[in-house]
């Protein structure tokens, strides 16, 4: 199992499992393949918005649970699948301050 760090001057680090990651890449246009890369800080406005689209398409795919649901083989919490939307919040958030400071994103 892999795992790739989101690096920025702007922010701390961002780790994440090799499989999410790719998945994330391969949606801001990046080759999910290439072991190490950058998001120039004119790239980043497109990878932000690219990312907040694939968020809300996940969010509006995902089943809406209640949490006042009578189900309780319910998952809740931490017993759920983690959602494409909540992985890639970590993210979005390190490219805003990145493009705020005006500094790329880079992976290894």
């Amino acid at each position: 199992m892999s795992i790739i760090t989101f690096k920025s001057r702007a922010a701390g680090d961002v780790i994440m499992f090799g499989k999410v990651a790719k998945v994330l890449l391969a949606v801001i246009g990046k080759d999910p393949e290439d072991t190490r890369g950058i998001v120039t800080v004119v790239q980043l406005p497109g990878a932000i918005a690219a990312l907040r689209d694939a968020v809300a398409a996940d969010k509006a795919r995902a089943p809406a649970v209640s949490e006042d649901s009578d189900d309780e083989d319910a998952p809740r919490g931490m017993e759920g699948p983690v959602a494409l939307w909540q992985r890639a919040a970590p993210l979005i958030e390190l490219m805003q301050y990145s493009l705020a400071e005006e500094q790329p994103v880079i992976w290894e």
